[in-house]
């Protein structure tokens, strides 16, 4: 299973005091990498990244080893400016060659390809380029043809799929359509409100499991009524694929209590007979996801945050098929799973984390400690297993953008086998290490810092913070075309970790609780001045940035320290009240706050952790950005920050891009955000 990242967002004090180091091993790195380049001519010689570049950069997504071990297929997405769209292709790489082939390009929004359990056949979603209006829908394809026949009709989007094992048919997950169509024509289009987002048009309907011969024809719906799936694209929680019991007779997957979303914190397991329809919950307790059976059918792995607490780690359970008590496997490893699939054999997970700066994979055993995998300088992003225990996945560095990697068994070194980012490769890129220093509670914390391309020792250089967002995620030294396009512009690119990241154990991960800006706040200061410390920063030019809960973060440290020259807050929590009240996840705020808002004990709080609050503090020049249709961090929180910059004569810009989505989903507007992000720092820190 891969579970993916939850998105949520979430006094001064003498840095001076504080006791943050720098190791000696960064300041040796920094020395070695800084003569390396010196000795590299082709790096010497070889241009910047610069905007324009963006138009070359792709994405490798959803890598999967076919059941003979010999080939891989895999997405690839790249941008295509002219018609504002990202274009995806499935494609089919031997191992052994590296011979690369398109197996279908009619179609677009391709995703989730998968083997059928003989390898014969090949199942995913995609969408008729002739028809953009309809839903994405389930093709099957040989895996010797290039052309796929749609198998479904849904009337909403196909989310996710699973081969039944015995491989006749496949099991699919899509929401109901509405019930009520004629009325609706008749404009008598009123609805209920619930626990949904402020800009919904109608009532949420669950999403129901189906199933369909592989070779097409009618759907037999399988599950039915108010308590569907959640969507695999979820507003906090963790996606949850489906998954088939060996023997082709059972569907284990989380069900949701209601159809809307944003209730996942009361969702299960459950097990469907698929031959009688009967419907049993597995274990006890709720906020369970990600259910996968082992190899032969005796077990059931799944995913259940520490104490069922939102703001601690995810960690992996192991049980009974038939149900029953459950252990955990991955308590002494400490980290926030992201991945866990069954090794061969059933008695052996790979597990996927943030570990410090890095995205690691694991080797755990169900019973003992885990084996870190040798990546080498490479984070992996998504990533399967064999039947034979090869693994391959998408992963990058900080000078190279995805590639497609493959290990032949966990004990191997990856190996990329593909090139189909060689043109920012060859780039002079920024040189990016891990910096450590002691947190202002104890911890000890991390980041990256990246150099500007042809760095020189003992320069001082402005210095540019991104800060991540989550809060439950992590910078790491994976590749970043926002941080290379800033050293690319001469800028020290700094990009903390601050308690709430999920990169170093649950008890940092936890501190966050009723401490929004606060302490992360405190953490990001102490990693300023361990920077500072290296004798290489421009006091005078330092500048603030981020998105999401970096955005929020941006406006609380605005607000409560004054050493910024510029600052960009993109898609900010300024208002935790408004947030609360308007947005796609607000129970994930009163889990992080602990309460909700509106009781008089209760509202001082939100008060005192919400941005706004301070902006009277705020001296610095300000872009704001955010999406019209943002339902994760609604418009008007932006909106009120401007306002009050406005009126506090604050150099402020807000820039508004009218689409809906925490980020716009086209490559256009994606390049302009960088563009203004970069030209808005230059600005002020020339």
């Amino acid at each position: 299973m891969n579970l993916g990242r939850r998105e949520g967002r979430f006094a001064h004090k003498d840095l001076a005091a504080e006791d943050s180091i720098v190791t000696n091993r960064l300041l040796a790195a920094i020395g070695c990498a800084v003569l390396l380049l010196a000795l590299w001519p082709d790096y010497a010689q070889a241009r910047h990244i610069e905007l324009g570049d963006l138009k070359s950069l792709k994405d490798v997504r959803d890598p999967q080893i076919s059941p003979d071990g010999k080939s891989i297929i895999f997405v690839v997405v790249r941008p295509n400016f002219r018609t504002a769209r990202y274009e995806s292709q499935l494609m089919l790489l031997d191992i052994t060659t590296r011979a690369q082939r398109t197996l279908e390009s009619g179609l677009e929004d391709l995703s989730s390809p998968r083997w059928s359990p003989a390898g014969d056949r090949i199942a995913f979603i995609g969408r008729d380029k002739r028809q953009p209006e309809k839903a994405d829908e389930l093709f099957v394809m040989p895996a010797a043809a290039s052309q796929a026949r749609r198998i479904t009709d849904a009337p909403n989007d196909v989310e996710q799929f699973a081969w039944r094992p015995s491989g006749g048919d496949i099991a699919y997950v899509t929401a109901d359509p509405v019930n009520n169509k004629r009325a609706l024509e008749n404009h008598d289009d009123a609805f209920v409100v619930g626990n949904n987002d402020y800009l919904a048009q109608s009532a949420p309907t669950p999403a129901h499991l189906w199933l369909v011969s592989a070779a097409g024809g009618r759907a037999h719906r399988l599950t039915a009524g108010s308590q569907g799936l959640p969507s695999m694209d979820p507003p906090y929680t963790l996606a949850s694929p489906i998954s088939w019991s060996p023997d082709s007779r059972f569907i284990a997957y989380a069900r949701l209590p209601s159809p809307y979303q944003d209730d996942a914190l009361n969702q299960d397991i459950r097990a469907l007979d698929v031959a009688s329809g009967s419907v049993r919950k597995l274990f006890p307790g709720k906020y369970q996801t990600m259910p996968v059976y082992s190899p032969d059918g005796a077990r059931i792995v799944y995913a259940y945050p520490r104490a069922g607490d939102y703001n601690q780690v995810w960690e992996i359970y192991v049980a009974p098929a038939s149900g029953g008590p459950s252990g955990v496997v991955t308590r002494e490893l400490d980290r926030n799973v992201t991945l866990a699939q069954w090794l061969p054999g059933g008695r052996e997970l790979l597990i996927g984390a943030d570990d410090g700066t890095r995205t690691a994979l694991w080797r755990q055993p169900l019973a003992g400690p885990a084996q870190r995998l040798d990546l080498g300088q490479v984070n992996w992003s998504a990533a399967s297993v064999s039947r034979a225990g090869a693994v391959a996945f998408s992963g990058s560095s900080s000078r190279r953008p995805p590639e497609l990697y493959y290990m032949g068994s966990t004990q191997d070194k990856p190996e990329r086998l593909t090139d189909v980012n060689h043109e920012i490769a060859a780039l002079d890129l920024g040189t990016s290490q891990t910096i450590q220093w002691n947190g202002p509670n104890g911890f000890r914390e991390d980041g990256v810092l990246t150099y500007p391309p042809g760095y020189v020792s003992g320069k001082k250089y402005p210095l540019v913070l991104v800060v991540h967002g989550g809060p439950i995620a992590n910078s790491n030294t994976e590749f970043s075309e926002l941080t290379q396009l800033l050293a690319a512009d001469g800028y020290l690119v700094f990009e903390p970790n601050y308690r709430g990241s999920d990169n170093a154990g649950n008890a940092f991960e936890r501190a966050i609780f009723g401490d929004a800006g606060d302490g992360p706040g405190r953490d990001v200061m102490a990693g300023v001045a361990a920077v500072q410390r290296l004798g290489i920063v421009d006091s005078s030019r330092v500048a603030v940035s981020g998105w999401s809960y970096g955005g929020f973060m941006t406006s609380w440290l605005i607000g409560h320290y004054h050493i910024w020259k510029a600052d960009v807050s993109g898609a900010a929590v300024n208002d935790w009240f408004d947030d609360y009240s308007l947005a796609d996840d607000r129970t994930s705020d009163r889990l992080q706050l602990g309460s909700t808002p509106w009781t008089p004990e209760h509202a001082a709080q939100w008060q005192r952790q919400s941005p706004i609050t301070y902006a009277a503090q705020i001296s610095t020049p300000t872009l704001i950005m955010c999406d019209t249709g943002d339902v994760r961090v609604p418009i008007p929180e932006s909106y009120k920050m401007y306002r009050a910059l406005r009126d506090l004569h604050v150099p402020v810009q807000f820039v508004a891009y009218p689409v809906g989505g925490h980020l716009p989903s086209d490559p256009v507007r994606n390049a302009d955000i960088d563009r203004r992000w970069v030209a808005w720092i230059h600005k002020y820190l020339r």
